[in-house]
């Protein structure tokens, strides 16, 4: 019996300045190695929208396997947010605002599901990953 060939979504980071790249790395170091079909593009301020599209639409079709790609971004209605809506396509490029590290690990973590369900899971894994501390005793140093 032949295996079969596990298409992965990709995943595209878009944030302000070195935030993805960040995020990658600390994904990577979470998850104990490099993550595949995963890519970011920082927006600097004086970048130009329509030229940050085009590069994002090239890192999407460098990521895509054929099994659609996951775009993250930081916040919404800020510029990178506004360039992935204009990438967003259902069923071929879905879209989360608010990307936390929590939502990143969780993409990766369910990257070879569909990218409904690697959607459904970056966004509860981003609220859920949200949590207020218990206040207590600290220990003075």
């Amino acid at each position: 019996m032949l295996a079969q060939h596990c298409k992965m979504i990709g995943i595209l980071i878009i944030s302000h300045g070195n935030l993805g790249d960040s995020l990658i790395h600390c994904a990577n170091h979470v998850r104990g190695g490099e993550s595949k079909h995963l890519a970011s593009l920082g927006i600097a301020p004086d970048d130009d929208p329509d030229i940050s599209v085009r590069k994002a639409t090239t890192f999407i079709e460098q990521l895509d396997q054929g099994a659609g790609v996951l775009i993250l971004c930081d916040i919404c209605g800020a510029t990178p947010c506004n360039i992935a809506s204009r990438l967003t396509s259902p069923g071929r490029t879905e879209c989360l605002a608010g990307v936390n590290l929590p939502m990143l690990v969780r993409a990766l973590t369910y990257q070879s599901e569909t990218l409904s369900v690697a959607f459904d899971k970056a966004f509860n894994g981003g609220r859920d990953g949200v949590i207020r501390l218990p206040q207590g005793n600290h220990a003075a140093t």
